[in-house]
């Protein structure tokens, strides 16, 4: 992407569904024979990729305008979740608590995904040996094995997002009880809830850090609308804070984003908020605050690098702190590239602000980052030309269409320098 910085933001952008939310949901999917349909999807990449998957296991999944999505798997062909798709999407591994609770088996590859740290997925694997699945890890893939499910009771040493929505699937159709405590509370769990609920579930406490879910015999169809994407909502309260302006920002949740409304303001940032609509207006200039990565409802991991560059232009020191990842600062030698001034001290990240930015060329290292780029682009002076934007498309859906609407000058470039029409899928 080149972005030529310098322009304050005006107008309104309207927010998708959540990518988080809309992976889980689409593995719900698998757990009947009956037709699921979602709205409100939006179609990035990992979103097209897990259809793939889906697909390759014998459902069929059909694409409508408007980020509707129906799937049906009357007939799962297929348990295994192969290397070339998982590799590139972690949320892959959402496919073995499914599979293994309607089918009885899976294999599924060791996940991939964004490079920002080890995420290993033990704490899965001990919830459904604990409901009675017979698990060995073998030349790259996890083997699952049970005659039947059975409820149990499930405590993660840690909070796991994904964990926790596996045990939910797995233990919807389950035999008994299960109690899952220090469960995520993130909105796409109670998202997830809302969808199995809808298919006959029955799950409570999602929102909470205890889950109880009685197993039912098998689910059926349902209709659901994916929850709109608090990280992209906080990414364009961000860019209009750094790139100056005025800006609407339609159908979000504000509570669903209670710690990062919080700290931006604390920079000097304007923010109204409505039922499902804030607006955000940009101060003469921010002010740094400090902040430390937490699970939800705390500032979550995926706003830092975002932040950061947000950072880069408040007047004063800040620290930023990650508790989530131990590789998740690829972003820092980008931006000093740019010329923010940010040394990092083991997990903690000093940022120096204002430091004048200027346009360079930059490489995007993981999703989140390469968000932050987009945004130091806009703050710059001169040209920002940002490579490797696949990971961007992973989950932002035509970010660059939403900011130019805004009133940014920003553009899809190929090697050769000239302008890439966006492509009807989005990705």
């Amino acid at each position: 992407m080149r972005i030529v910085g310098g322009r304050p933001l005006e107008g309104t952008v309207r927010i998708s569904g959540a990518k988080n939310a809309s992976l889980p949901d689409l593995c719900a999917t698998l757990l009947t024979d009956q037709t699921v349909r979602l709205s409100n999807v939006p179609e990035v990449r990992d979103i097209r990729t897990l259809a793939r998957l889906l697909s390759d296991l014998g459902a069929c999944v059909r694409f409508e305008v408007g980020g509707i999505i129906e799937a049906r798997a009357a007939d799962i062909t297929s348990v295994e979740a192969p290397y070339e798709l998982v590799k590139t999407m972690r949320a892959s591994v959402l496919v073995l608590g499914p599979l293994l609770a309607r089918c009885g088996k899976a294999r599924v590859s060791l996940p991939g995904g964004c490079a920002i740290g080890a995420r290993p997925i033990n704490l899965h694997l001990q919830a459904l040996e604990k409901m009675g699945a017979r698990i060995r890890v073998e030349s790259g893939f996890v083997e699952a094995q049970c005659e039947r499910l059975r409820g149990a009771e499930i405590y993660f040493d840690t909070v796991t997002v994904t964990g926790t929505e596996n045990v939910m699937m797995a233990a919807a159709l389950a035999d008994g009880e299960t109690v899952v405590r220090n469960a995520a509370c993130e909105p796409e769990i109670g998202d997830l809830a809302e969808l199995l609920n809808a298919m006959g579930a029955r799950i409570q406490g999602a929102g909470g850090s205890t889950l109880r879910i009685e197993g039912v015999t098998s689910l059926r169809g349902a209709e659901h609308k994916v929850v709109p994407d608090r990280i992209e909502t906080g990414t364009f309260i961000a860019a209009c804070a750094i790139a100056g302006g005025d800006i609407e920002i339609r159908d979000c949740h504000p509570s669903h984003l209670r710690a990062v409304i919080e700290k931006i303001r604390e920079t000097g940032v304007r923010i109204e908020e409505g039922p499902d609509n804030l607006r955000v207006r940009s101060p003469r200039a921010m002010k740094a605050s400090s902040v430390s990565t937490l699970p939800y409802p705390g500032f979550p991991t995926d706003m830092q690098a975002q932040y950061m560059a947000l950072m880069t232009q408040a007047t004063g020191t800040s620290t930023l702190t990650e508790t989530i990842f131990e590789n998740r600062y690829m972003h820092v030698a980008e931006l000093q590239r740019m010329g923010a001034s940010v040394r990092v001290e083991g997990r903690t990240a000093i940022v120096t602000g204002a430091a004048p930015l200027s346009g360079a060329q930059v490489m995007a290292t993981d999703l989140r980052a390469s968000a932050s780029l987009v945004l130091a682009g806009l703050a710059a002076t001169g040209t920002t030309i940002v490579n490797r934007v696949y990971h961007l498309d992973r989950g932002y859906f035509r970010i660059d269409e939403k900011l130019r609407g805004l009133g940014a000058d920003i553009e899809r470039i190929d090697e050769k320098g000239g302008p890439v029409p966006a492509r009807e899928d989005g990705a």
